[in-house]
């Protein structure tokens, strides 16, 4: 593995290091034993990661395409290993399968869990799930916007058409806008959290639910996730802060640098994602209508809720969705799929390739009408090249191929076809609940055996790494590379 590599995969284990200090404070603070699980951790991660930035560190800091995919894998490899360890020598006595499980899940910002009882957990067990989301989320935009367009992935080339392009001609240096990028993070998890503590919560929990909504990742201090608060003020906060998670932050920084009102309405991914997300509030309020007797502004309220926080891939519960008729289910099964916007901490297909595929196949649809014609795919007014869009459909392929493999891998651990299917959707969209009774919004994932989990902590980093960062060290032609 090449030493720059090396060299940064230590640094981010020092930055874990330094940020297992903040739960062990916290469980200090508490009286609770397990800060001696959080202290050992940090400094394991701290020895182990200065050792490597002193043995690989004074080369020259140079970023090829390979050492890009080694390290785009490394890093989250390492990173859950590391994130395992507080919960293998807590005092919950989970075995390491669902350590390293609960770790993978929370800095995918997945939101699948094997715990229970959280209600009663230790504040810096509960802290250090929060933190992992949050690491994640800003670990996930970083990903989007520095390395994965030049990386050509699953057509990630549209998404710096779309976006890129745009902010490189006042902010040149790709670290300027990493900066600017975290600022905004930072800023709207602050925001989010103050309104959640003034509409009920304490500060603890505004902090924690703070940190998983902006990450999307959905993780709760409460087994009934943001169903514990019955403030519906609440909800509406969750609402706003999953969809401003799962626009693209260079968007943020744009309208800062510009303060033009116009700056998200003109970006054809956003002004998309949030029109067929309306639509989906508009048809899940219908459901809601049919098979329930609450109050209109209540059902519009869990429609916007729960339609939200699944095609977020956040994946807070406020109710069970699946009792709300087969058409609920089946749509919260197709939305669990489609994700946010790219360069968000939001997981799934993405919007500009739902986007992109659509409008390749209306073109198809035309092209076979008027064989003569010549017509474009264009989102917005940038005209889509026939190699990006044949990215996203490569993509689209390996997603439902990998969802296919994967819902075999699970249904030979013993598990029924529904579970089965559910897990690996959830897994390589990075969602949370599945469906079921198992693992669906009421569920937890620990009744599976340690096999399937494994097979779903593949799914998980397959699906963050989008598929493709992983299948190319398969190929004989990458290691011939020189």
């Amino acid at each position: 593995m090449n030493r720059v590599v090396l060299f940064a995969i230590g640094i981010l284990m020092v930055l874990l290091g330094v940020l297992l200090v903040i739960p062990a404070i916290v469980d200090a603070y508490s009286h609770d034993g397990d800060w001696h699980a959080f202290a050992f951790s940090s400094l394991s991660a701290l020895f182990f990661g200065g050792l490597l930035m002193l043995t690989f560190n004074g080369h020259e800091f140079r970023m090829e395409r390979r050492e890009g995919y080694f390290l785009t894998l490394g890093s989250w490899m390492s990173m859950s290993l590391v994130g395992a360890l507080p919960f293998w020598m807590s005092d919950l006595n989970i075995s390491f399968t669902d350590a390293v499980f609960e770790s993978v899940s929370g800095l995918t910002t997945t939101g699948s869990t094997v715990l229970s009882g959280l209600d009663s957990m230790p504040p810096g067990i509960l802290l250090w799930r929060g933190l992992l989301q949050w690491v994640g989320g800003i670990g996930i935009i970083v990903m989007a916007v520095t390395l994965f367009p030049f990386l050509r992935i699953g057509g990630m080339q549209l998404y710096r058409m779309e976006t890129s392009d745009q902010y490189d001609k006042f902010m040149p240096r790709i670290a300027d806008v990493c900066l600017r990028i975290t600022v905004v993070y930072v800023v709207l998890t602050l925001i989010c959290g103050i309104l959640y503590w003034a509409f009920g919560m304490t500060g603890f929990e505004a902090v924690i639910h703070a940190m998983t909504t902006l990450s999307t990742g959905g993780y709760s201090t409460s087994d009934q996730s943001i169903g514990h608060f019955a403030q519906p003020s609440i909800q509406w906060v969750a609402v706003v802060f999953m969809l401003a998670g799962s626009l693209p932050f260079s968007l943020y920084i744009r309208y800062l640098h510009q303060f033009d009102a116009k700056t998200f309405s003109q970006d054809s991914q956003t002004f998309g994602f949030l029109s067929y997300t309306a639509i989906f509030i508009a048809v899940t309020v219908l459901f809601l209508s049919l098979h329930t007797n609450g109050a209109f502004s209540d059902n519009v309220r869990l429609a916007a809720f729960n339609v939200v926080s699944v095609i977020s891939t956040t994946g807070y519960a406020s109710a069970d969705y699946l009792t709300w008729g087969a058409g609920a289910a089946t749509l919260f099964f197709f939305l669990s799929m489609l994700g946010g916007c790219a360069g968000s901490t939001a997981g799934g297909l993405k919007a500009f390739r739902l986007l992109a595929m659509v409008k390749g196949s209306f073109r198809q649809g035309l092209t076979l009408s008027y064989p003569n014609g010549i017509f474009a795919v264009r989102l917005g007014n940038k005209k889509v090249n026939d190699d990006a869009l044949d990215g996203v459909y490569l993509f689209f392929f390996i997603m439902m191929s990998a969802i296919g493999l994967i819902t075999i891998a699970l249904a030979l651990t013993g598990l029924d076809f529904t579970t089965s299917i559910s897990a690996a959707v959830t897994a390589v969209a990075n969602v949370g609940p599945g469906l079921g009774t198992v693992i669906g919004p009421t569920g937890n994932f620990e009744p599976l055996s340690n096999t399937a989990k494994w097979v779903i902590d593949v799914g998980m980093i397959a699906g963050r790494l989008e598929f493709l960062a992983i299948m190319i060290l398969f190929l004989p032609d990458f290691w011939a590379e020189t």
